[in-house]
């Protein structure tokens, strides 16, 4: 059979596969899971991956030929497709979406536009405005970049210059393909092959005896190169860096080498070497309680295939981790061990590189794009068998996966909401699990309601590590009333005298500090005293918060940025007051409050830089840092020896937040922050600020009672049918003419309750943000029973039910998102 026909996923947010010829002559033998460039529609070009092979040419329609094949070897294997195509499935995406977050931007070619001058057209008949004849000007000499037109010209957007000139057939516009990824190339120095034997080397040395300099070069050439002791080391020789940090004189080592003496070329080096640090060989000392997690998490993957570790926090879950890692990777298998954080990856990347050495990979977004697909060919070519990384690392390419580990299993940071696919990582990865009958163990100290669930109900094994490594003592939690504290004015600013009592003490036993505010910013808004006028995005139906640092107002949302305000733009009033508070605030407040501390904020303002996460760690782990500020990333499973006092700001607010997993999080995130204080030999502290001490939730937390929390809670999501009873799709409609939204969300409610009825289907409403980027929301939350329903006859249903909405003539510009699972 001729084989002419291949069917192609393109980085698209478009249904199914294309269909493209290819000619057996130029591409004898193109395989599944290879890269092809392919043009799509009149101008564009894409990289897409092979699907499949076939000879079964297509009705209706003549395919296109492909551009290029990129690849000899596939770079996505079977297992990989077959796990696009569950995600798309499951989460209701296209799989062009999932390939398009799977592949590392460096793995997909791309084309730019270029403009060229129209050699058909006299430029001497066209009328030209000044913008128009300065790129002329420019296209003379060459082809132009329709990026650097704008710099050009010297404005933002020049597409409006384009588009006349286009108009005038006055220039071209086409495409040329590029490819992202280029390996890193050091230059290396080696010793001309003439020289490989005594005699000729010594003729060297006695030719340079009056130039000490060029003399000083080859004998420390010759340190670093053992010629005669290791003959084949002149190949590579050494690279130029090594040499110059020698001491010698660079200008002699470019004499010697325009002379031929010594020989420059260029090598391709990893960029991931050096990241981490040598294996220490002393290995992993599991305390008695530590081995008896172990072992009998190892019991119970005998008859299930996932595993919850509850351990509470300071139990050393990590070890076991590690022990089991350990075991896994000396009888030859591969694991991966997925952290909901990148700050959490980068201080367990230290404790990892202790026992692995540079023997794994790590795959998160702070990396370049060029690192990622560092990573990703490692893993592919069997170098890499453990890979640590944050969510997207389930897409890399594992041929041979004995076990997933996800650790902080609760976190909302798993689950992927913008864009497509909305996928969660721990059930994506219990799915990757079961395709290579490997094991899933989810570890946490406080787990999500279905995972414990699902444990309780025998889904999952469970397993329970109920000491803090060392017998050290939980943390002491307490209570700072601020309604007492504000009657009897003992509050300084947002610290209540509690609190700051207990920082000072800390302090001056010289311990350390964490204060977790889950707020960035320095205030949440501001508003005029004398109007009320509070200052709101230009885009979003949201306040903006102030960020002292910058002096500016920003939004969160959609980054939308202005100035900070001298004058109320409603009644022109200089009274203008911020509202609340964030980290910024906290920080300037403890500057003024305690001038002496050295103090460090560690939220997403403060970490956009690819090390500055680690930089915040280090000094803290090295008693640099006496407090430490910080928003949710604090509390994600850090391991700090110094510190004695957490601090809770804001409690009330996570508590109440209107959502049905508010008591959930807030329970997760308050626990998981104490669980930082007195990880050694002294008992910890941890004081909450509230209103009101005695709510349910804060006594459960005091007494860490994590299973009296789940048997209220999991009362109440029994009886109004939510997870993990229930399924939830939430359905989004956008647009940006608010009336169009919600027409279409009406219209589309109407559709599905003739199937599914009034109960399951709840809405449409408008969200609590109700615009963002300028885009109208309105949302259907569907409630689906587990038991007796036809999950992918119901996801075909209302797919095809939004294609119905689309095929009208009102609706064609709404967007339609659907959420599986949503959180």
């Amino acid at each position: 059979m001729h084989l002419s026909f291949l069917e192609i996923i393109l980085p698209l947010p478009l249904p199914g596969t294309f269909t493209y010829r290819f000619s057996s002559v130029l591409y004898p033998d193109p395989k599944v899971g290879a890269r092809v460039i392919v043009q799509f529609g009149k101008r564009k070009i894409y990289t897409g991956i092979i699907a499949d092979i076939h000879s079964d040419t297509p009705s209706g329609y003549d395919p296109k030929e492909i551009i290029d094949l990129v690849d000899s070897t596939p770079i996505v294997n079977q297992t990989q497709l077959n796990f696009f195509n569950w995600i798309s499935q499951y989460y209701m995406c296209t799989i062009g979406e999932v390939m398009n977050a799977a592949l590392p931007a460096g793995l997909k070619i791309s084309s730019e536009s270029y403009l060229s001058i129209n050699p058909d057209i006299d430029l001497d008949d066209l009328d030209l405005g000044e913008k128009e004849e300065i790129v002329i000007r420019h296209l003379l000499s060459g082809d132009v970049k329709l990026n650097d037109v704008g710099p050009i010209l010297d404005i933002k957007s020049p597409y409006n210059y384009v588009k006349k000139l286009k108009e005038k057939n006055a220039i071209q516009v086409f495409e040329q393909v590029k490819d992202k990824y280029s390996p890193k190339k050091e230059t290396w120095i080696r010793l001309n092959e003439v020289y490989n034997n005594e005699d000729t080397l010594d003729q060297l040395s006695e030719s340079l005896e009056g130039k000490s300099k060029q003399l000083e070069v080859l004998l420390a050439y010759l340190r670093l190169v053992p010629l005669f002791e290791y003959p084949s080391k002149n190949k590579e020789g050494v690279s130029k860096k090594q040499l110059l940090n020698e001491e010698i004189s660079p200008s002699s080592l470019r004499t010697l080498t325009k002379n031929r003496f010594f020989e420059e070329w260029e090598k391709k080096v990893s960029r991931l070497d050096g990241i981490l640090g040598s294996a220490d060989t002393s290995g992993i000392d599991l305390s008695p309680a530590q081995n008896t997690a172990r072992e009998e998490i190892l019991k119970a993957f005998e008859s299930k295939s996932t595993v919850l570790l509850h351990g509470i926090t300071g139990s050393g879950k990590t070890e076991v981790y590690i022990s089991l890692i350990k075991s896994i990777l000396d009888n030859g298998g591969q694991v991966l061990y997925l952290l909901p954080e990148i700050a959490l990856t980068t201080q367990i990347i230290k404790r990892l590189s202790k026992v692995f050495g540079d023997g794994f990979g790590v795959f998160h977004s702070r990396y370049s794009d060029n690192e990622r697909v560092e990573v990703w060919q490692k893993v592919q070519n069997g170098e890499y068998n453990f890979v640590v990384g944050v969510r997207s690392a389930v897409f890399l390419p594992f041929d041979d996966l004995s076990l997933i580990i996800i650790d902080e299993e609760h976190e909302p940071s798993f689950k992927q909401h913008e864009p497509a696919p909305r996928y969660h990582a721990r059930d994506a990865s219990v799915y990757l699990a079961s395709m290579f009958h490997a094991k899933t163990l989810l570890g946490t100290a406080t787990p999500a309601l279905e995972t414990y669930h699902n444990a309780l109900e025998g889904k999952y094994g469970l397993v329970k590590l109920e000491e803090r490594y060392g017998q050290v003592s939980i943390p002491n939690i307490t209570f700072a009333n601020l309604l007492l504290e504000r009657k009897q004015n003992k509050m300084k600013g947002n610290f209540s005298r509690k609190l700051l009592d207990a920082i000072n003490n800390t302090l001056n036993r010289n311990k350390q500090v964490i204060l977790f505010q889950n707020r960035r910013g320095y205030a949440p808004y501001i508003t005029c005293h004398n109007c009320g006028y509070i200052p709101k995005c230009a885009q979003c139906d949201v306040s903006l918060t102030f960020h002292s640092f910058q002096n500016l107002l920003v939004c969160h949302y959609c980054g939308y940025k202005s100035e900070m305000l001298t004058e109320c733009a409603q009644c022109q009033s200089n009274d203008i007051k911020t509202m609340n508070f964030g980290t910024e605030k906290i920080e300037e407040e403890l500057e003024n409050l305690i001038p002496e501390a050295r103090i460090r904020r560690m939220d997403l303002d403060s970490t956009r830089s690819k090390y500055s996460y680690q930089k915040i760690i280090d000094e803290f782990e090295n008693g640099e840092i006496d407090i430490l500020v910080g928003t949710q990333m604090v509390s994600k499973g850090l391991d700090f020896a110094g510190v004695e006092l957490v601090g809770v700001f804001d409690a009330d607010r996570i508590i109440h937040f209107p959502d049905f997993r508010s008591h959930e999080r807030a329970y997760q995130l308050i626990h998981q922050v104490s669980g930082r204080a007195g990880r050694r030999a002294n008992q910890g502290e941890v004081i909450i600020q509230t209103t009101d001490p005695d709510q349910p939730l804060l006594q459960r937390l005091r007494y860490q009672d994590y299973l009296g929390f789940y048997q209220n809670e999991i009362l109440e999501r029994q009886q109004f049918q939510y997870p993990p009873f229930n399924r939830i799709i939430n359905i989004t409609f956008k647009d940006v003419d608010k009336q169009v939204a919600g027409d279409a969300a009406r219209f589309y409610s109407m559709e599905i309750r003739k199937h599914l009825g009034d109960a399951r289907v709840n809405g449409p409403i408008e969200p609590l943000i109700g615009r963002i980027r300028n885009q109208y929301l309105f949302e259907i939350f569907i409630k689906i029973e587990k038991q007796g329903i036809n999950l992918t006859a119901l996801k075909e249903f209302l797919l095809n039910s939004r294609n119905i909405l689309l095929s009208q003539r009102s609706y064609k510009s709404v967007r339609v998102i659907f959420d599986v699972d949503a959180i």
